[in-house]
């Protein structure tokens, strides 16, 4: 299924207007429920991909079963970029195009696993953590890069972690998810725990680096992307 969005009513259009909506959400970050269990329910991965020839974005969403990783359902949304390039500010690019993907959805999402941040963030108010405001959903943020911090040495073995900080404070956990490959970055979202966070990520990289929610959506949006090649402009 995909959608079609547009950019809401109101969008921050520039850098001041952006903080100040980070400003005003971040302390609606509900950080003290442990979230679902792992192998319970379904999970979701969000992704996006651009179009930078064409100021377009698709983003798509992926339900799958937690206990099996299998593919339960599937939605994009393509529409037009809605928030120049700013570090730290990229879910003011994405979100709209994300929400979109979600409200196609006929399942529940369960716990939504991005690709990115969430309080591993220079605000503490990443896209994982935007977007659970937004939705009132648990949310979590896996990134492939630490962004600006810091961490200590890991162990080689699978599920070995280090804490990711800023100064005094843990933002988030380097994961280590498969022997001796380069660790992941899992930071909270909203309405889950740091600790049950890295359970997820384990349990949804039986095979791979990146969890199976990221690598499935990634896959879709870039797909997704591909196919408006064939077709007119969205609003066309």
């Amino acid at each position: 299924m995909r959608t079609i969005t547009g950019i809401p009513e109101g969008w921050p259009t520039d850098e001041a207007g952006a903080r100040a909506v980070q400003d005003a959400l971040r302390d609606r970050v509900v950080r003290d429920e442990s979230g679902p269990a792992p192998g319970a329910g379904t999970v979701t991965g969000i992704d996006v991909a651009y179009d930078d020839a064409r100021d377009l974005v698709a983003a798509a969403a992926v339900v799958l079963d937690a206990a099996t990783l299998d593919v339960v359902e599937e939605a994009t949304a393509v529409g037009h970029v809605a928030f120049p390039y700013v570090p730290g500010l990229l879910a003011f690019r994405e979100i709209p195009a994300v929400l979109g993907a979600l409200e196609a959805l006929r399942t529940d999402p369960g716990l939504i696993v991005c690709d990115g941040y969430g309080l591993a963030h220079p605000r503490r108010f990443g896209l994982a953590s935007h977007l659970g405001v937004l939705t009132g959903r648990a949310t979590m943020g896996v990134a492939k890069n630490p962004f600006a911090f810091t961490h200590g040495a890991l162990g080689r073995e699978r599920g070995s972690a280090a804490a990711l900080t800023d100064g005094p404070e843990e933002v988030g956990r380097a994961l280590r998810t498969r022997e001796g490959v380069k660790p992941v970055y899992v930071s909270v979202g909203h309405r889950v725990s740091l600790a049950n966070a890295c359970a997820h990520a384990l349990a949804l990289t039986p095979a791979y680096r990146l969890p199976e929610t990221t690598r499935r959506a990634d896959r879709l949006c870039r797909d997704a992307l591909l196919a408006l090649t064939c077709g007119p402009r969205p609003g066309n």
